[in-house]
């Protein structure tokens, strides 16, 4: 099942590299693509979100602009804190449209993903949804 709203499996962002008040970081999990999280132009950027009970997740499918490397490590403990490379990814650039890149994770279990922009194709990336399938 993709479940396209974080916030309604009590999901929240708890870090957060930059935040503006026209943008917040809790964006990324509104399940709405008109709004987003933006980022200040220096990388690496990234944000953890966590859930609220240890979550199996197979996919999870980023909606951003201008996002060229990402990696996303995984923990299953209550801290957010020693987390454990999952996977990376190249994502191809596009133009005048959002980037939706499906990425498996392979039914992890997780209390916390953690998510690492490395690069970007312009000093400013967004990022609109977080969505993920279980």
């Amino acid at each position: 099942m993709i479940r396209s709203s974080l916030n309604s499996l009590g999901a929240k962002v708890v870090v957060a590299a930059s935040s503006d008040e026209n943008h917040p970081p809790e964006s990324i999990i509104d399940g709405d693509t008109k709004t987003f999280w933006m980022t200040t132009g220096m990388f690496p950027q990234e944000f953890i979100i966590r859930f609220a009970d240890p979550t199996n997740i197979t996919a999870v499918t980023l909606d951003s602009y201008n996002v060229k490397h990402l990696k996303v490590e995984k923990n299953i403990s209550q801290k957010a804190s020693q987390f454990e490379f999952v996977t990376e990814k190249e994502l191809e650039q596009t133009e005048g449209h959002l980037q939706s890149n499906a990425i498996p994770l392979n039914g992890s279990s997780a209390t916390h993903l953690r998510f690492i922009i490395t690069s970007g194709y312009d000093h400013f990336v967004s990022v609109h949804r977080v969505s993920i399938q279980n």
